[in-house]
């Protein structure tokens, strides 16, 4: 099991930055793939990002294209979520999730441990 741990959600303004954080711990000697959701009130969890065991291939829902940009540490125990251009529809509670294996996925269910959520609210 992985224990993950987000940080770096708030505030920002419609076309500033934030950088999301999430750190593992536990569950370090086996790979597993990461991926970033955000759920907004009265809405379903979706997927934003994923990026495989290896950091070299990444994922990313085209809503978020080009804005937001998924990344691994070297130790691969921290992945971080760079933000840009937000828009006020990217307000939501962001989670960070992980999938026992080295291949990121975009269906939720797919992963197996969770974080606990950092709430991002961009106000326009």
């Amino acid at each position: 099991q992985v224990q993950l741990v987000e940080s770096g959600g708030g505030l920002v303004q419609a076309g500033g930055s934030l950088r999301l954080s999430c750190a593992a711990s536990g569950r370090t000697f086996s790979p597993y793939a990461m991926g970033w959701f955000r759920q907004a009130p009265g809405k379903e969890r979706e997927f934003v990002a994923g990026i495989n065991w290896s950091g070299g291939s990444t994922y990313y829902a085209d809503s978020v294209k080009g804005r937001f940009t998924i990344s691994r540490g070297n130790a691969k125990n921290t992945v971080y979520l760079q933000m840009n251009s937000l828009k006020p529809e990217d307000t939501a509670v962001y989670y960070c999730a992980a999938r026992y294996t080295i291949v990121a996925v975009t269906p939720a269910h797919e992963y197996d441990d969770w974080g606990q959520g950092t709430q991002v609210t961009v106000s326009s």
